[in-house]
């Protein structure tokens, strides 16, 4: 064997000994046009008084507004108040979901009791429930609460229980062969088996969060993003409603994001 064929598959066998460098992933930039090119539509039907300012102002008047409101504070403390609604919500809805869903999926009784109420919950509209809730709790703060709580809490019910459902029969079988007790399975096999439906459903209740916290903070509310909003709506501040808007956008996809990363994190054993 020549010194140059010995010299190229020594290089082979250091290549393939290697480990497997990770693609970098750009983004798309493509993603970027249609965005870019509703702004300047917008801008431009805003210019030339196809869009009349009472109607909907100009993305630059938009920004300008958003800029005074973080200046004077007005957005920072509605931005809080909000905060504090969402996270006391979801605390209480996500408990409710998690342990409704795994009662509901891991016993056949548990389905029978829990899952009915449950369903028919979930079908009401939460406009429909804040005239009994405001009999209940009043007009404070518990109200808000409550529904971020529902809306919280059915989406990780439905998702819990259907993980559970799904797990994987191949290996509760096998845990059962290798001499696991129901607990052992439950926590070794079918809890980590239901997960990633789990997650899934922490994204949509995340969504729905944002979603009921709108309904209830425009509804006898005196603090938040909503408040800020009907406030801008009774002066014609189309400007400072748009803000409102995107201030609830903005949230809700950072909370989707640090959902994703949570998932990035706890399923690394996915192949994708």
């Amino acid at each position: 064997m020549s010194i140059s064929t010995t010299g190229v598959l020594a290089h082979a066998r250091k290549r393939a000994a290697e480990p497997p460098r990770k693609a970098v992933r750009r983004p798309d930039l493509r993603r970027w046009i249609s965005p870019v090119v509703l702004l300047a539509a917008w801008q431009l039907a805003s210019a030339t008084g196809v869009l009349p300012p009472d109607k909907l102002s100009a993305p630059w008047t938009v920004v300008q507004a958003g800029v005074e409101a973080a200046r004077s504070g007005e957005l920072g403390a509605a931005f809080a108040v909000s905060l504090g609604r969402v996270g006391a919500g979801f605390a209480f809805g996500a408990v409710a979901g998690v342990l409704l869903g795994i009662v509901s999926g891991l016993s056949r009784w548990g389905e029978a009791l829990v899952d009915p109420p449950v369903q028919m919950l979930r079908t009401l509209p939460f406009l429909g429930l804040i005239p009994l809730f405001i009999l209940w709790f009043g007009i404070g703060e518990e109200t808000k609460i409550v529904l971020v709580a529902l809306g919280v809490a059915f989406p990780l019910y439905l998702n819990v229980h259907s993980g559970i459902r799904g797990a994987d029969p191949t290996l509760v079988e096998a845990s059962r062969a290798l001499g696991f007790s129901r607990v052992e399975r439950v926590w070794h096999v079918v809890l980590p088996g239901a997960l990633p439906q789990a997650l899934v459903g922490l994204r949509q209740s995340l969504g729905l969060a944002w979603l009921a916290l709108i309904v209830g903070e425009t509804v006898n509310a005196d603090a938040g993003v909503g408040y800020l909003i009907n406030n801008a709506r009774e002066f014609l501040r189309t400007d400072v409603v748009v803000v409102g808007l995107v201030l609830y956008a903005l949230l809700g996809l950072v909370t989707d994001a640090l959902v994703r990363l949570l998932e990035r994190k706890v399923l690394r054993w996915r192949t994708r």
